[in-house]
């Protein structure tokens, strides 16, 4: 990033814009007997959760492409999360999300076409709690203490930074402008 970095976000230089990478954990999955690890659907909860993530989201920060795990319970949280939006936008699904860590997220991320603003990345944990702490240089209140206290199923992030393309994201390179717990009804 070529910007002048203020509060753990670049301000734009030359052809820069304003990107956000909005980060979430699948929604809470079930452990149904015999059924391998990738195919876990979502537990009550979870189906419940996804929804509510989906509406947060459609207040404030819809992405304009999505990257999503293909284990079962990120798929179906992201057809649940999208559910809530008039028009959703495209979806990649691409297996090196499902139990990638940090490095391998962020080199997914950083495949993102430039024309993309704002990018949803659907995965798995301890891979999106190591991403986000990896990318946040800071973060508004209280954010990166809940992110490092404890990283909940459905819970997204939202960090902000200023590129001009994903792979100028960087380590220490965003600011973590959100972190929300969205919790459906029972």
């Amino acid at each position: 990033m070529s910007g002048v970095r203020e509060r753990g976000v670049s301000r734009p230089g030359r052809g820069e814009l304003l990107r956000r990478l909005v980060v979430l954990r699948h929604a809470k999955s079930a452990w149904p007997e015999g059924v391998e690890d990738h195919r876990r659907p979502l537990a009550p909860r979870g189906l419940r959760d996804a929804p509510a993530a989906g509406r947060a989201l459609a207040a404030g920060t819809l992405p304009d492409l999505a990257l999503c795990s293909t284990a079962v319970r990120a798929r179906r949280t992201w057809e649940l999360v999208s559910g809530e939006w008039a028009t959703p936008p495209p979806v990649r699904l691409d297996r090196r999300l499902y139990a990638a860590g940090a490095a391998e997220l962020l080199e997914a991320v950083r495949e993102a076409p430039a024309q993309v603003r704002t990018l949803l990345l659907v995965a798995h944990n301890p891979g999106v709690e190591d991403l986000v702490r990896t990318l946040a240089g800071d973060g508004l209140d209280d954010t990166l203490d809940r992110v490092r206290a404890k990283f909940p199923t459905a819970a997204f992030a939202v960090l902000a930074w200023h590129g001009t393309g994903w792979p100028d994201l960087g380590p220490g390179g965003a600011l973590l402008t959100s972190f929300t717990v969205p919790r459906g009804k029972k």
